[in-house]
């Protein structure tokens, strides 16, 4: 088979026009960047009459727990929606837009796989249209701008307007889309502190896991946008209180220079079907999904819409039903649980290697198992129809997939179907389709249930998420734990709901603990407020915010011809 990119380089892309045409869209609805992305700038004529359609069904994609082998997500998203147009129904895919630190590193591009696509994948992988910069530059102009505070007020040149910054607080660091460890922690100011500003400990994190990024996300429209960069916190001054963006009148710049990265990116599958891709938030440190603007409008323009969550059910999709549906309104007719023979068997003991992990093993399929189970009751606790999305590989027996199928279908409230759409496009998910087709009309209405309740104190919503989505039995707070809780709780920041940061390698804060752990105790290091975004964020067991290179970063493998040509991308 082809590989990749490859397969994209080799599919004739259709006009963006023609693509919005297919959900009622006309060319002054969007605003090109070339022939095959565009930008959504819909007048509000439009909007007001798109509202009166009737909403699509919303389809929420997760997968059972990360492994090296790769679960399919994102190609199950695009390819599950090609079956859906297969079975009539105008569908829709709502994604993430990838990360070049990612597509640098180890995992490579974010744009789905062989003919379950989204292209154009070379500019979708490489920068789409700007949107990542347009944070990046945003919030390195608070940092600048913060800096510059510090520096003038140290000098008491404008005592009247000093924000006495307590420079041990500051919280605020600049941001790189890009993985570079070398950034992680920096002093910066050295030098003729004249003219080089304050010295002061700081550091860089990847852009996706800038408070910004999760704010596009959530955010309604322009204005919203505007005041909750206005809320960001960058620190405390010397008498405690909180010193937001707002305080430092940056946020009107801010928003500026973030006015055309509000609007989704229109592209297409590889079967010529519309794609949004809009905004990409860390889902360790964020909540990891695509915007709720993309969304609302593509409920209203599609029958069905298709959308992910990063990582796992116990990371992406708990925050996605907890965080983006509780603000959005929205909340998902049936979720797709996707796992793979590959997965299973690592969650079954088998050790990873590219080439063994191929070799038959019924018996660590069988013991993998209880990884799929859990993440499958994480889901009906939501009180969703679940539908299990096994995607096939080509070194799958007929005997491992068989132990999958049979499994779940012995299950109370879940189905399960092989997926196929990496070879066979829209014609391989047409099975998986059928099978959400029917449990999201069993679910016309979903009534939404949540982990937990905002006025509950924030103690009591994290031990709920950790015993009832990771297995665990108690939670631990460090000194500095307790101490920001009662601080944020002070401040007025305690009925805002809870985003867990923790590795996406297991339902526990230990990353080596595969399968279903249970009976643990969650270790909670630290707790920080992204007030911007509406949520705290508490840092379970040690996370990092700036990814490093892997010994063998598949930029090594990237390369351009002379002729303009891409390879490399995967």
């Amino acid at each position: 088979m082809l590989s990749s990119l490859e397969i994209a380089q080799t599919i004739k892309l259709k006009d963006i026009g023609e693509i919005a045409a297919t959900i009622g869209l006309e060319e002054v609805d969007i605003e090109r960047y070339g022939n095959a992305m565009a930008k959504l700038n819909i007048r509000p004529e439009k909007i007001e009459e798109i509202k009166k359609n009737p909403k699509g069904r919303y389809i929420l994609v997760t997968a059972t727990t990360p492994t090296p082998a790769g679960e399919g997500k994102t190609t199950t998203s695009i390819g599950l929606t090609q079956g859906l147009v297969k079975l009539g129904k105008k569908a829709i895919v709502t994604l993430r837009q990838p990360s070049l630190g990612p597509v640098f590193g180890i995992k490579g591009g974010a744009a789905g796989a062989g003919y379950s696509q989204v292209l154009p994948m070379e500019q979708i992988n490489l920068g789409l249209t700007g949107d990542i910069s347009r944070v990046e530059s945003a919030h390195n102009l608070a940092a600048a701008m913060l800096d510059n505070y510090i520096f003038r007020d140290r000098g008491g040149e404008d005592r009247s307007q000093s924000l006495d910054f307590d420079l041990t607080s500051i919280q605020y660091r600049r941001v790189m889309d890009m993985n570079d460890r070398a950034l992680r922690e920096l002093v910066i100011g050295l030098g003729d502190s004249r003219i080089n500003g304050v010295t002061r400990k700081t550091g860089f994190d990847i852009t996706a896991a800038s408070e910004l990024m999760a704010i596009l996300a959530l955010a309604e429209d322009l204005p919203d946008l505007k005041e909750r960069i206005g809320r960001v916190i960058l620190g405390r001054n010397k008498s405690g209180k909180i010193v937001t963006v707002g305080d430092i009148s940056a946020n009107g710049a801010m928003a500026a220079i973030m006015r055309e990265a509000v609007k989704p990116n229109l592209v297409q599958t590889t079967e010529g079907g519309p794609a949004l891709m809009h905004a990409g938030p860390f889902a360790n440190i964020a909540h990891g999904c695509s915007s709720i603007i993309g969304d609302k409008l593509a409920q209203y323009l599609g029958d069905y819409v298709v959308t992910e969550a990063g990582f796992a059910s116990d990371l992406g999709a708990e925050k996605f039903l907890n965080i983006k549906c509780r603000q959005s309104g929205m909340f998902p007719n049936a979720i797709v649980v996707v796992t793979t023979v590959k997965a299973l068997k690592i969650h079954g003991g088998v050790a990873w290697d590219r080439e063994k992990i191929k070799e038959p093993n019924v018996d660590a399929v069988r013991n993998g198992l209880p990884n799929l189970d859990a993440h499958i009751t994480n889901m009906r606790n939501f009180g969703v129809p679940v539908v299990v999305a096994l995607n096939r590989f080509a070194s799958d027996t007929d005997e491992e997939l068989q132990v999958v199928m049979e499994h779940v279908e012995g299950l109370d409230n879940v189905t399960i179907a092989l997926y196929d759409g990496v070879v066979n496009g829209g014609d391989g998910s047409i099975a998986l389709a059928e099978k959400v087709v029917e449990a999201a009309e069993s679910n016309p209405n979903p009534e939404p249930k949540f982990t937990y309740e905002l006025y509950e104190t924030v103690e009591s919503k994290i031990l709920k998420i950790a015993q009832d989505v990771y297995g665990a039995a108690s939670v631990s707070y460090s000194p500095t734990a307790k101490q920001k809780i009662k601080e944020f709780v002070d401040d007025g920041y305690g009925y805002l709901p809870i985003c867990m940061a923790k590795t996406h390698l297991s339902f526990s804060h230990d990353p080596t603990m595969k399968g279903a752990p249970s009976g643990f105790e969650l270790e909670v290091e630290d707790i920080r407020v992204s007030a911007g975004a509406g949520f705290i964020y508490p840092l379970i067991g040690s996370m990092l915010t700036m990814p490093g290179l892997p010994p063998r970063p598949a930029a090594v493998d990237i390369d351009i011809d002379k002729d303009g040509k891409i390879t490399g991308l995967f």
